[in-house]
């Protein structure tokens, strides 16, 4: 089963990527972990929900391009009365900083838009770049999978 996207619109944004692309890039994602399923929610937002969310939970005044919430189960759910699925979390996308950054790199806007979904994605499913070992690891996997789309390394010359 592929993944299951509910994707938000909480933006005025335009040039944004279509719920086609977020599924192709989420599912290449997938299929490059060996992964069968998850669900995610994308929520695409606007600096001032941005800044206010990253404040609010990392305590950085500031927009950023993308926060992953991973899903904690609640402790009453079971085994037997899981309804959660395969439910891993939410990515909060900040569309003006996404073109912002992508226009500063000079990356096509496209390309970017699956790096930050590839990026996030991989933080809801345990990655990180906290130690030098995590980043190595991260990041050889975003190329990897950004290299099956035909996106060139995110992080050359940058």
């Amino acid at each position: 089963m592929p993944a299951i996207l509910d994707l938000q619109i909480a933006s005025d944004a335009t040039n944004l990527p279509d719920e086609r692309a977020l599924m192709l890039w989420l599912n290449t994602v997938l299929s490059a972990l060996s992964i069968e399923s998850i669900e995610i929610t994308v929520r695409i937002v606007d600096e001032q929900e941005s800044q206010q969310l990253n404040s609010q939970y990392r305590g950085k005044n500031s927009s950023t391009n993308v926060l992953s919430f991973v899903f904690e189960q609640p402790d009453f759910a079971t085994d037997e009365n899981n309804t959660w699925g395969n439910y891993a979390g939410d990515l909060i996308i900040c569309a003006p900083v996404v073109a912002r950054e992508a226009h500063e790199q000079g990356k096509q806007l496209l390309h970017h838009w699956a790096h930050m979904l590839v990026h996030g994605t991989l933080h809801l499913l345990g990655y990180d770049h906290i130690d030098d070992d995590e980043v190595e690891e991260m990041e050889t996997l975003e190329r990897q999978i950004l290299l099956q789309l035909a996106i060139d390394d995110p992080y050359e010359n940058h």
